[in-house]
This record gives structure tokens, C-alpha cells and sequence, in this order.
């Protein structure tokens, strides 16, 4: 056995012997001294011719080997007893670790030693067959990897506390793969050991209840937590009918302030007379479903009462549907107006749903196949009604009507072109449109394109007619492709440029066409003008018009339009006597401009004149509404808000009147620069916002992607689009829904402001631009009647156009077209429809807004 410091006993015998040896020595130097001294004392003594010194240094050697001998014979003796002894020893320890490691390996199980330095040591392993154990050592100690999350982190702080502080433990864990093992953690001699065992008998049924008591703790929480996520009060009720547990939702909405409070004071979220029918209901059946009505805040909404009878427990929760409710109505109504829209639709409409029976046939599908509506409103199946006609003689006649029905019923198949068109016996042809509905019906569009058919053979012959016209024209015509190659000319164009028809009819390049024309026309400009309006992109494709005269002093005024297709139309027409007419004109026109300008600069004084003393009007109104002056009675200030109301009025009238003095004087100059589109609409939004917000209305902006930047005066044009904005604004009806939309299109600026207001009858609407010009239309806003003005001679003054499509009750829809670029200036203007009409409406202007 060892001892205590780890060292066989048969160390001692080697001091031993080793002592012995050392007194050896002693004695043989003893010896060797004593005999020296004997001969040094008696040197003349002899034995048998032997000296003395002789004789001794025989004896002590002699004594000296039997002593030797003596000495290592013994040590030989006591090594030999060691070994033996060493070698029972081994033996025995032998035996005690073989029943040691019987022992261990009789139970299966993993020993993990953590010796100095907690670095684990796998000391036995020999459990096996438990699910998500590993079987590998280096895999065995990282733990993390194959036990449970939950049972990972137990362990951990189980393990720290052994190895820092020796604190043994003794737990039950799951693995990954939900098996369980047994743990013990012990310390022993400075040592911590970990025992793992399999969980048997007992210990297996407690560890399978506890893993299902967590599942249920966790499935509870998670549940709750659901609950709580939840935007709808939902309660629990016990078999005591009292409140257990609510989620947040419903602590919201009993306004309360958590959940203790609620449970304490029992605050409810129905009535006393709705729990009654609610505990009522659920003595009877298990589940209840009911729509009641609940208080929320101030207001009381529509909700989906849900409860479920579990046992001992009541389940509720209360659903707001009102929102539902306003959007089915309004989806009934729209869907109402929709089928009543449809009704007035030309094309005969039919709608099978996903039982491919007939849910909703228009008038004019009931007038294209004169059915029966008593019939129709049995909603017949889609075969059905196939059937019925072809037994009335309404179908087209085809060899298998079978097959043919199945092939254009089958909505998941395109219907092929030749099945498309009907040529039915009365002689109508119709096509069919088959248009899959999202809920799996289909809906059939049956255009009757008899009329059609006939119109377009009618308007091919017209074609040939328009064709033989345009060559007796005594303007030149021409078409350029898009590939810039004459397509089309007639005979006055040869002659006006005299080139000869038959090189004309090889299609010539527009290149090549200038080229024939410049003997009589050589201004480079001017053709580069043309080739490039006929052969620019789409984009930048703009109508141009000019004026040529030529060197046999001829005059010809020139026009180039783009057409719809992508060609370019060109006319030429000789206005060599229009001329001289023109001339005279002319002078008449400088007459009438000289009175114009006359006119406008009296109008521009009478407006200065009135602005003078209307400031002061304003600033001594200002000057009484402030506190400094004293306090006011409410009738007082009244009084002067109509007053600084009607001053401000008065002062935009004013501004405008001096704005169309200044257009008609032809003093406006515009200010153009590069503008930014997305602001300029951002800008005269931001002016009226607060208006359209007052009167519930939206405002909606729609931009083409391509819409960036365009030549025009900012300031005018944001002035522009207020007064369209403010007018929509203020002609449409509460909660209405004002658009604001803008687009390129061939090579202009489109603006469209509509709103979905009152709208103008068709014999108001030519009067809508002109000056001064107003009608409230039975609202209350109404104004001077300038700004539509305004805006039409700016727009004039930037080359646009507008329009304005409108009805009444269907709102309205201005559109204003600003070319990209700045047009060629052009100052004449004829004042004979302008001519005293601003003189003549100025008071009717200032009494429409009460100054």
C-alpha cells in the first residue's frame, strides 16, 4: 500500500545499507591508522623475511576483503527482500484497480474528474443508448452542444458553483433529443467529480411530469403573451363568474391601469344585462357568437362578442367590426352603383361565379339576347344558359356545339381568336371577352361589333375618298415617317416646289426633299427647323408654324404637326396675295393697340389709386384690433375682421386687375429659368392645405416619374396653379377629393387640377375665363371672378393652352398644356374682344365681395 507521501517502505533499507558502507570506510581507515602507527613504532621487527610493514598491510587487507565481502553479501540480501517486496505490492495494487474499474464499469455511467487546473478528464464512459447523448469524449464536455437550452443553463451555474466553491448539486437534465440524464456533482481531495447517470424507473416519470409542466408553463406564457399582442379585449371568467385573468387590450379598454387593478375591483367591460344573456347562453351551449354594442371612450361601437364555455372557465373576447360594418355598407353601395353603372354600359355584361352560375346580367346583355329576366334571376349555370340560347336559335352553328361549349366555358384556357367571334344566324356579329374574377368566377364581355365592322368598312372607303381629296388640295401636303421618309404627298405640293412627281413617289428622305426645294428657298435655318421637327423624338416633338419668302417673291406659310402614329404632317400653302391684306391689317391692329394701351394705363391709375387709401384702411384696422387701442366687444371685432376681410379682398382684386392691365399692356415680362415641377406643385399645395383641411378634403398628387424640370416663370406659375387649386378647393363639396396630377406629352407640360365638386353646366363654362366672371353655384365660396383670368392669360403669355371639361354634380377638370421650351416671342395682339370689359366689370367686382 502507499503511504502517505506516495513512496514504497523499501527506501529506508536503501539509506540503511548505504550507512553501513559509510562505516566501512570508518573501520578500514581506522585499521589502515592503527597499523601505519604499529610500524612506524617497531620499524626493525621482520617475520619469515617479511618485513612488518608487510606483514600488515597482508592482514588489513585480508581483514579488509572479508569485511567487504561480509558487507555486500548483506546489501545483496536486503535488495533481493525489496524486490520482492516491491513486486507483492505492485500486485496488490493491481488487483485493488481492477476492482475499482469493475466497480465503476458494473453501471453505466460518465465520470468526469476535474483535477488541478479544472481542465476535465472523461475518467469513465460507458452510458450509452440515451438519445442526444454523443458518444465521443471531446463532444461529451461541451455541454451546451447536446443538452436542452434550459437544461444547459441550470448546469452551467450548477458546475460553476462546484468547481469555485466545492458546492455539490444533484439534478435531472434534458437533452436536445428529450431524453433525460441524471447528474451528481461531488468534491473529494481538491477534486470535482461529475456523475452521469440514466434516469430509470421513478426519476423518469417525475422528470416526463416536470418537462410537461414546464411545456404547459411555457405554452400558458406564450399564450398570454398572444393574448396580450392582441387588439381586442379578451377576458377569462371562472366558475364563479368572476373576472381571472384580461389581456391589455381589455385593460385599455376599462381604462384601468394593470391588470391587479381589474382583478381586484372586478371592472367590466359589459353590461350588467349583456353578462346575463351571456351567462344565460352558455348554460346551455358551449360556444357563443353574438354582435352587441360597446362603449369605447366617448363613443359606442360595434363589436363581435365571441365566448367558449371550457369546464370550469370562460373564454371571451370582444372584436370591433364597426369599421367593417361602414365598409360593407359602403362595398354594398358601391357595389349597387356599380351594377347600376353597368346597367347603362353598351356592352352586354354577364358574371358567373365559382359555381359557374349567373350572378348579375346588365341591361344590355338581357337586350343583345332578348332572355327572360324572371329567367335570368334563377341564376342558371353558365351550360344553362349556352343551352337556352342555342334552343332559342341565338348561337352560331358549329359542327360539336358540345366540344365548343366546354372549350369557351373552360376559363382556364384562352379562348382562341376563331372562337372569340360569333357570326350569329340574324346576321350580328359578336365577340366574346372571357375575364377571370379573383373569387374564381369568370365574367363575359359580349360586344356586338356589328356596327363597328360596318363603320370601319365605311371608313376605308372614306379613306380612298380622303386620299383622292387631299390631292385636289391646293395646299401641299406631305407625310414624313418616323424614319423621316416622305409617306404621303399630294400634286399641290409637287407644284409648289416644283418637283417632279415621279422622284416624289420613290419615298425620298426629307434630306434629300429640302435639297430638291432649296433653288427656291435657301435659309438653312428654317429647313433645319422643319427636318428636325419632323425627325426629333417623341418627346420633343412640338407643332411648328413659319412663314417662307422665297426668291420668285412668292410667300408660303409653312406648318409641321405631329400625328398620332409617330409621322409628321407638313402643309405648304402659297399666301402671296393674303399678304397685301395683311398689311392693311396690320395698320388697323396698331390703331387698336394704341387704344388699348391708352385704356390700360388708365385702368393701371385708378388701381394705383385705390390701393393708396385701402392700405390705410387695412393698417387702421390692424392698428383697432390690437390690444394697445383698448378692448373690444365681440360685435366690435366682428366688425373688423369683416372689415380687414373684405380691405384683403379688395386688395387681390385690386392686384389682379393691375396684373391683366399689365398682361394687356404686353409690361409683363416672364422671368423663365429652369423649375423644378415637383416643387412649383409642392408650393401652391402647401398655400392651400389648410383650406382644403378645414373643408375634410384630400389632396392628391400624382407625378410622372419623368416630370423634372421645364422652361417657365416660377413665380407666375406657381400663381397660376393656386388659383386653380383655390378654385377646386373652393367649389367642392365637404370631404371631397381634389387631383392634382402632372405629365409630359409631346414635348409639353400638362397640368390637370380636378376636383369633385358641384361642377359647371355646359352654358356657364364659356363664360368661366373671362373677366370677372363669378358664381358661387349655390356654396358658399365665391370670388371676383379674376382668377381663372389670370390664369389664362398667363397661360397664353407661356404659349400654353387650357381646358376645362365639366357637369354638374360631376366636378371639375382643368388641364393647362405649357410647352417644355419657350415658344417664339410673338407681342401683336388684337384688343377688339378686350376692349372696355374691365372698365365695365369693376363694380360688379367690388360689390360680389362686399367692399
Amino acid at each position: 500500500m502507499p503511504t502517505k507521501t506516495g513512496q514504497p517502505r523499501y527506501g529506508s533499507s536503501y539509506a540503511t545499507t548505504g550507512r553501513e558502507l559509510m562505516l566501512l570506510l570508518v573501520a578500514s581507515l581506522a585499521c589502515a591508522l592503527v597499523l601505519t602507527a604499529g610500524i612506524v613504532k617497531g620499524q626493525g621487527s621482520t617475520l619469515a623475511g617479511l618485513s612488518v610493514s608487510q606483514l600488515a598491510v597482508i592482514v588489513l587487507t585480508t581483514v579488509g576483503g572479508l569485511v567487504a565481502a561480509m558487507l555486500v553479501f548483506k546489501a545483496a540480501s536486503e535488495m533481493r527482500r525489496q524486490v520482492r517486496a516491491a513486486q507483492d505490492e505492485a500486485a496488490a495494487l493491481k488487483r485493488q484497480l481492477a476492482i475499482a474499474e469493475a466497480v465503476i464499469g458494473g453501471e453505466p455511467q460518465i465520470l468526469i474528474l476535474w483535477d488541478t487546473g479544472l481542465q476535465p478528464h472523461i475518467v469513465n464512459n460507458s452510458l450509452r443508448e440515451v438519445a442526444g447523448l454523443p458518444c465521443e469524449d471531446a463532444e461529451i464536455v461541451s455541454f451546451s452542444s447536446w443538452l436542452d437550452a434550459g437544461s444547459a443553463a441550470r448546469f452551467k451555474e450548477a458546475l460553476d458553483g462546484l468547481l469555485r466553491v466545492g458546492r455539490p448539486f444533484n439534478m435531472i437534465l434534458k437533452t436536445a433529443a428529450g431524453a433525460h440524464v441524471e447528474t451528481d456533482g461531488r468534491a473529494s481531495g481538491g477534486r470535482a467529480v461529475l456523475r452521469m447517470r440514466d434516469v430509470a424507473g421513478y426519476k423518469r416519470e417525475i422528470s416526463r411530469i416536470i418537462d410537461g409542466h414546464e411545456g404547459l408553463a411555457r405554452d400558458i406564457r406564450s399564450s398570454r403573451a398572444i393574448l396580450n399582442a392582441l387588439p381586442m379585449p379578451v377576458w377569462f371568467r371562472d366558475n364563479a363568474t368572476r373576472l381571472s385573468w384580461v389581456n391589455q387590450a381589455y385593460i385599455a379598454a376599462v381604462e384601468a391601469e394593470n391588470l391587479d387593478q381589474v382583478i381586484e375591483r372586478q371592472i367590466e367591460l359589459l353590461e350588467q344585462r349583456q353578462r346575463e344573456e351571456l351567462s344565460k347562453t352558455l348554460q346551455t351551449t358551449s360556444r357563443l357568437r353574438r354582435r352587441i354594442g360597446l362603449l369605447s371612450g366617448n363613443e359606442r361601437r360595434v363589436h363581435n362578442l365571441l365566448a367558449v364555455r371550457l369546464q370550469n372557465t370562460v373564454v371571451a373576447a370582444a372584436i370591433d367590426v364597426t369599421d367593417l360594418e361602414v365598409a360593407q355598407h359602403e362595398l354594398d353601395r358601391q357595389s349597387a352603383a356599380f351594377d347600376r353603372t353597368l346597367d347603362h354600359v353598351s356592352t352586354a355584361i354577364a358574371v358567373f361565379n365559382a359555381e359557374q352560375r349567373l350572378v348579375f346580367a346588365n341591361e344590355a346583355f338581357v337586350r343583345l339576347w332578348d332572355l327572360d329576366q324572371q329567367w335570368l334571376r334563377g341564376q342558371p349555370k353558365d351550360t344553362e344558359l349556352f343551352d337556352r340560347l342555342r334552343e332559342l336559335g341565338r348561337l352560331p352553328e358549329v359542327v360539336n356545339y358540345r366540344q365548343w361549349r366546354t372549350t369557351i366555358l373552360d376559363s382556364n384556357e384562352p379562348i382562341d381568336e376563331g372562337d372569340r367571334w360569333w357570326h350569329l344566324p340574324d346576321g350580328r356579329i359578336v365577340q366574346l371577352i372571357a375575364e377571370q374574377r379573383p373569387d374564381g368566377g369568370v365574367t363575359h364581355l359580349y360586344i356586338d361589333e356589328t356596327e363597328r365592322l360596318a363603320l370601319e368598312s365605311e371608313f376605308n372607303a372614306m379613306l380612298r375618298v380622303q386620299s383622292e381629296t387631299i390631292d385636289s388640295l391646293k395646299e401641299g401636303v406631305a407625310v414624313v415617317a418616323t424614319d423621316g421618309r416622305l409617306k404621303l404627298f399630294n400634286s399641290a405640293f409637287a407644284a409648289i416646289w416644283c418637283i417632279d412627281t415621279e422622284r416624289l413617289a420613290t419615298g425620298p428622305h426629307i434630306d434629300d426633299i429640302v435639297d430638291m426645294a432649296r433653288p427656291l428657298f435657301d435659309e438653312a435655318d428654317v429647313w433645319s427647323r422643319l427636318k428636325q421637327a419632323a425627325t426629333a423624338l417623341s418627346d420633343q416633338r412640338v407643332p411648328i408654324e413659319g412663314q417662307m419668302l422665297r426668291r420668285d417673291s412668292s410667300v408660303v406659310d409653312f406648318s409641321v404637326m405631329p400625328l398620332p402614329d409617330g409621322a409628321t404632317l407638313l402643309t405648304f400653302a402659297d399666301v402671296t396675295a393674303s399678304r397685301r391684306y395683311e398689311r392693311a391689317l396690320v395698320e388697323r391692329n396698331e390703331a387698336l393697340v394704341a387704344a388699348d394701351r391708352l385704356k390700360n394705363q388708365f385702368i393701371g391709375h385708378v388701381s394705383y389709386e385705390l390701393r393708396t387709401p385701402l392700405t390705410n384702411i387695412i393698417g387702421f384696422t390692424e392698428l383697432l384690433g390690437s390690444p394697445h387701442m383698448g378692448d373690444l366687444n365681440e360685435k366690435q371685432r366682428e366688425y373688423l375682421r369683416h372689415i380687414a376681410s373684405s380691405s384683403n379682398e379688395l386688395l387681390w382684386i385690386i392686384d389682379g386687375i393691375l396684373d391683366l392691365a399689365t398682361i394687356d399692356a404686353g409690361a409683363l415680362e416672364l422671368h423663365r429659368e429652369d423649375v423644378d415641377v415637383r416643387e412649383v406643385i409642392s408650393s401652391a399645395i402647401s398655400a392651400v392645405e389648410d383650406r382644403a383641411a378645414r373643408a375634410d378634403l384630400t389632396l392628391d398628387v400624382a407625378i410622372a416619374d419623368d416630370v423634372t424640370f421645364f422652361s417657365a416663370d416660377k413665380a407666375r406659375l406657381r400663381q397660376g396653379l393656386y388659383n386653380l387649386l383655390s378654385n377646386a378647393v373652393g367649389f367642392s363639396n365637404e370631404g371631397g377629393t381634389v387631383f392634382v396630377s402632372c405629365w409630359r406629352e409631346m414635348g409639353r407640360m400638362v397640368f390637370r387640377i380636378e376636383d369633385t365638386g358641384v361642377g359647371i353646366p355646359h352654358e356657364d363654362q364659356e363664360r368661366m375665363f373671362e373677366r370677372f366672371e363669378s358664381n358661387s353655384r349655390g356654396l358658399k365660396h365665391r370670388g371676383a371672378g379674376l382668377g381663372l383670368s389670370i390664369v389664362k392669360s398667363l397661360v397664353e403669355l407661356h404659349g400654353g393652352t387650357m381646358r376645362l371639361v365639366s357637369a354638374p354634380g360631376a366636378g371639375t377638370r382643368v388641364t393647362v398644356f405649357l410647352p417644355e421650351k419657350a415658344p417664339v416671342a410673338d407681342h401683336s395682339r388684337s384688343v377688339a374682344d378686350i376692349e372696355g370689359e374691365t372698365l365695365a366689370a369693376l363694380p360688379s367686382a367690388l360689390r360680389d365681395t362686399g367692399a
